[in-house]
């Protein structure tokens, strides 16, 4: 995810702690989908989809946080 970020994102998880919740709930949204999906937990395909949408919703945020920081780390 976001590999032209790799270096933002690994500094990022260590220094902003916004940032790494955002990130570890996007983590643990994806994993709970692919469990579900393999019926490895209990879960219906609408449940499945809201938590896909609320997995949008944080990486759309996420990115969102990775351009604004870039664009402050750029030196004009």
């Amino acid at each position: 995810m976001f590999h032209e970020y790799r270096d933002l994102i690994t500094e990022l998880k260590t220094s902003d702690r916004y940032f790494q919740n955002l990130f570890e709930k996007h983590n643990t949204l994806d994993q709970k989908i692919k469990n579900m999906e393999a019926h490895m937990e209990p879960g219906t395909p609408d449940e499945i989809e809201v938590l896909k949408k609320k997995k949008l919703a944080i990486k759309d945020e996420l990115y969102t946080l990775l351009q604004k920081i870039s664009l402050s780390h750029v030196k004009v």
